[in-house]
């Protein structure tokens, strides 16, 4: 157990099998299954698929072959999201119970048009905020999707103290949500304002990510979350969620991202390659080093590698206190 760590850790790689891994999916997944094993903890993978129509069939099994080839083995079998929508149903009813989320009746072109008439105007990559139409009432329309009820339940929050340090690990304030991301430090997010009310259950019957992701993390008994950095602005929400439902905050450490030539993130949809598996030992080279990881010379196959990099990684990541 690294010094930096008090109790049992468990981590977790949760990709989605949209598509096979590409480098970019392979960062998360070497930096999740590093700070596991610096800390002397367990690793878990969880297939995220429950948006079952963009979810090739075959995609899962490919992404297992191509972790196994890397030598990232999970410490047991993988959970699939797919076959949890009664957990999720408890979850939102628990939720609504308690007036915690609502129907909604909304389109995206009321959302938008209600954001115009606010003065809204949409701006490229930055959220947009639901402008909170349905909670009060669906005025005689027909539901179409749930939401969690963020602005009330933050509204509700006491104030953020005066004195509280910039760095304090969670604050769940009226104000927003203050937390420190064990790579990029010290975070906040007024949810309230800058997303609104979230989508729990969406209109097409699918269930949303932030409702999955957080009741998953806490069924596995998840207590550090390793992802992209991408995810970080995600991350309030699930902070926020798991405190209305009573459920345990993981800490959270986002990695870097790897870009394409035109900047965007390397992504499935914009046509990243899939990890050459039969050259893993330079697919994790290559990973190692957007992590910041020094070469892993002398290593002759992956498990040498992944145990050099351990022991890097617990230098750098996880000093002690």
């Amino acid at each position: 157990m690294s010094a930096g760590y008090a109790g049992p850790y468990i981590g977790r790689f949760a990709p989605s099998p949209t598509g096979p891994l590409h480098a970019g999916s392979l960062v998360a997944a070497l930096a999740s299954w590093l700070d596991a094993r610096a800390a002397g903890g367990r690793w878990l993978v969880r297939i995220e698929d429950v948006d079952r129509p963009r979810c090739p069939p075959g995609a899962a099994e490919r992404i297992l072959a191509q972790l196994a080839a890397c030598g990232l083995r999970p410490d047991a079998p993988p959970l699939r999201q797919s076959g949890r929508g009664a957990r999720y149903r408890q979850a939102l009813d628990e939720l609504a119970a308690r007036r915690l989320a609502y129907p909604c009746a909304c389109t995206r072109r009321d959302i938008e048009a209600a954001l115009a008439a606010q003065g809204l105007a949409h701006e490229r990559h930055v959220e947009r905020p639901y402008p909170g139409t349905c909670r009060q009432g669906l005025r005689g329309r027909a539901p179409r999707a749930w939401r969690f009820n963020a602005t009330e339940y933050q509204a509700k929050m006491p104030p953020a103290p005066g004195s509280q340090s910039p760095t304090a690990p969670l604050s769940i304030a009226s104000d927003g949500i203050r937390w420190t991301d064990r790579r990029l430090g010290p975070q906040f997010q007024d949810v309230a304002r800058q997303v609104g009310d979230f989508v729990l259950l969406r209109a097409d019957g699918l269930w949303a990510y932030q409702l999955a992701v957080v009741v998953d993390d806490a069924d596995q008994g998840v207590t550090h979350i390793v992802r992209g950095e991408d995810l970080a602005d995600n991350t309030p929400r699930q902070i926020l969620l798991q405190s209305a439902l009573g459920l345990p905050t993981p800490r959270y450490l986002h990695t870097p991202l790897v870009r394409a030539a035109d900047g965007e993130k390397l992504s499935k949809q914009h046509g990243a390659p899939p990890i050459d598996d039969g050259r893993p030992l330079q697919a994790l080279a290559d990973a190692a080093r957007v992590l910041g990881l020094p070469p892993a010379s002398g290593a002759r196959d992956a498990d040498q590698a992944l145990a050099l990099w351990a022991g890097a990684w617990a230098r750098i990541y996880n000093p002690p206190l």
